[in-house]
């Protein structure tokens, strides 16, 4: 059998490794070996900060609804409970955009957030609670479940 040694296609596989490495330092953009490991170990971060791109993103926009907000005299986590009682469906991205870009809309959102935690206290107090619960105390049955709902009533009652 004859010996095959390749020819075009190793050329070809050794210029697109060194073409990926142009521009980095030394040896790591000349050598085939050295750039090939240089390629290796620069397209695994590339794949990782694309990740991490998208969290340094989100931080960001949460610093920025968190300063307007303070602005408008709440919180962060208060402005967002109060734009998901309100059923907003603005995301993080373009609070933070209206924040930066038009203080007066994010400051009418606000305003919007604010009003829906003042109206939604009552309604919204037994949900947190359900969902806050441990699993243990959900797998309750419902004669006892039922117990605790009519003896939490009487407590509120007794409180007014």
């Amino acid at each position: 059998m004859a010996r095959v040694k390749r020819g075009p296609k190793r050329a070809a596989k050794r210029k697109k490794v060194l073409k990926l490495a142009s521009g980095f330092f030394g040896t790591k953009s000349k050598a085939y070996r050295m750039a090939q490991q240089a390629v290796d170990k620069a397209l695994g971060y590339a794949f990782v900060d694309r990740r991490k791109k998208k969290r340094n993103f989100r931080s960001l926009w949460i610093l920025r609804i968190n300063a307007a907000a303070r602005i408008n005299g709440m919180s962060y986590n208060r402005l967002i409970a109060g734009l998901k009682a309100a059923g907003s469906t603005l995301d993080r991205k373009s609070l933070a955009d209206l924040a930066v870009k038009d203080a007066k809309t994010f400051a009418d959102i606000a305003a919007v957030a604010k009003k829906a935690l003042d109206d939604a206290p009552a309604k919204a107090a037994p949900a947190a609670k359900a969902a806050a619960a441990p699993k243990a105390a959900r797998k309750q049955s419902a004669g006892a479940a039922a117990a605790s709902a009519a003896k939490s009533a009487k407590a509120a009652k007794a409180a007014e």
